[in-house]
């Protein structure tokens, strides 16, 4: 058995879903995060924390959840066939903010670790996480300090860190099905376990914090901006694109089905509203048509 103990990061993630529902309350000025507590049969539970219909927030999820079994879902051990055999526990914190006002960004972010054991082997453990940036209506001078301060944080743990990181989020939110990046991207970083326990866990904390330095000036600086329907109908087709994503393409989706995860915690990250359209065309020259110039990988910090 392992001397690395998930008690610490259960303790630290508990503690930081606490001060990113605490900041987001902060931001919102009158919405509350609701908590649903629940267990899971196989071993594990969490804590859903849902704040629905704030002045700012329409609807978001910031969930805890710490989970275990003894066999793990083949989407884990196609990926990871090491895994095979092995008893294993997950715990994270992941969240999702969907806004009303569509000059506010969309946000998410998720920290997680994961260690399987096996009696007379060394364990398997990572950690894994980042977060992530998509707006409908993009402001550069937002996307430049959300990328700032991944930046910085990053800064402290290598040269290559945020360079790297930042391209794995470029790639991994991609609709290859509509050749585009899900929103301006962040971070994003798995299977980290090549620094060491310790300072991979630092890292993880500052991705932590990183995501509430990041955000909440973004929200506050946006959130009295006037809008219209047409703005408000742009944003619900475009939230269509997240689920796209999400159903379609995020691994941890798939995990948290596949391992018998709980459904509502799962799907927390859905907006409350979202449409598709046939063949929506953006009128030439217009604000609707300048995000397709945000959703292409670029050097924000250039």
């Amino acid at each position: 058995m392992s001397d690395i103990s998930i008690d610490q990061v259960v303790d630290y993630f508990k503690s930081l879903q606490d001060q990113i529902c605490a900041a987001l309350e902060q931001a919102d000025g009158t919405g509350k995060f609701a908590e649903d507590n629940w267990k899971r049969a196989e071993g594990g539970g969490g804590r859903t924390r849902v704040l629905t219909d704030g002045a700012v927030i329409e609807q978001g999820g910031v969930n805890f959840s710490l989970v275990a079994g003894d066999k793990l879902p083949p989407s884990a051990t196609a990926h990871r066939p090491e895994l095979a055999g092995r008893s294993w526990q997950a715990c994270g914190v992941s969240l999702v903010i969907h806004p009303k006002n569509p000059y506010i960004p969309t946000s998410h972010a998720n920290v997680r670790f994961f260690i399987a054991e096996k009696e007379g082997e060394a364990p398997v453990w990572w950690f894994g996480g980042g977060f992530d940036l998509t707006p409908f209506y993009p402001f550069e001078e937002d996307i430049v300090h959300w990328h700032q301060v991944a930046h910085d944080l990053c800064q402290p743990f290598g040269d290559s860190v945020y360079h790297d990181h930042k391209k794995w989020c470029d790639e991994y939110f991609f609709l290859k099905h509509r050749n585009e990046t899900r929103g301006v991207g962040g971070l994003f970083f798995d299977d980290l376990n090549s620094w060491g326990f310790d300072r991979c866990f630092d890292y993880v904390k500052s991705v932590g914090q990183g995501y509430i330095d990041a955000y909440t000036p973004i929200i506050a600086k946006r959130k009295d901006t006037p809008f219209g329907e047409q703005e408000r109908q742009f944003q619900l087709y475009r939230r269509g694109r997240y689920v796209e994503f999400n159903l379609v393409f995020d691994r941890g989706t798939l995990f948290g089905l596949q391992s018998g995860g709980r459904t509502e915690s799962i799907l927390m990250s859905m907006p409350p509203l979202a449409r598709w359209e046939y063949n929506y065309q953006a009128e030439a020259g217009s604000a609707e048509a300048k995000l397709n110039e945000f959703l292409v990988p670029r050097d924000w910090l250039a």
